[in-house]
């Protein structure tokens, strides 16, 4: 299974999850790949958010191999699953899909966690220290549940 983690710059969120899904899918010797980018385009070539980085690095995850790209059609041909950060990730993806079948792999992550609720992962681009201690904590959680499942 090929998953995608999607937010707006593909800095902060989901290079975490991007970083964080990659760990726990080796540590569980599972075979499957994940990969993340973002809707805008603003960062492409970046590495993640130095804030990010080190919040990551704190809990032994290391993001700095990862570098921002932007969401491309093709990615529906690449990805089994794509996941996206927040409502307005979804909006843009979707409105990218050529099928219903693109639109069926489009899942909000926190999802995951929180069934059927919707809930964003808030970006904490913007926030302080502990915006990106509060999204490590729901990308952490969350990923587990992604584990669990792939592992049924």
């Amino acid at each position: 299974m090929k998953i995608l983690m999607v937010c707006l710059g593909n800095i902060c969120r989901s290079p975490l999850a991007d970083g964080i899904l990659r760990d726990k899918l080796k540590a569980e010797n599972l075979n499957h790949s994940v990969d993340s980018c973002g809707t805008s385009n603003h960062h492409i070539g970046q590495q993640p958010d130095e804030r990010m980085t080190e919040t990551a690095l704190k809990y032994g995850y290391d993001l700095t191999n990862l570098t921002a790209r932007q969401f491309k059609v093709n990615d529906f041909n690449v990805f089994d699953v794509i996941y996206v950060m927040d409502s307005s990730n979804y909006n843009n993806v979707i409105r990218l899909a050529s099928s219903e079948k693109d639109k069926l792999k489009v899942k909000i992550f926190l999802n995951e966690l929180y069934p059927n609720q919707n809930m964003a992962i808030p970006d904490p681009y913007y926030g302080g220290e502990k915006g990106f201690e509060d999204v490590f904590v729901l990308v952490d959680k969350a990923t587990d549940v992604i584990i669990e499942n792939l592992k049924i």
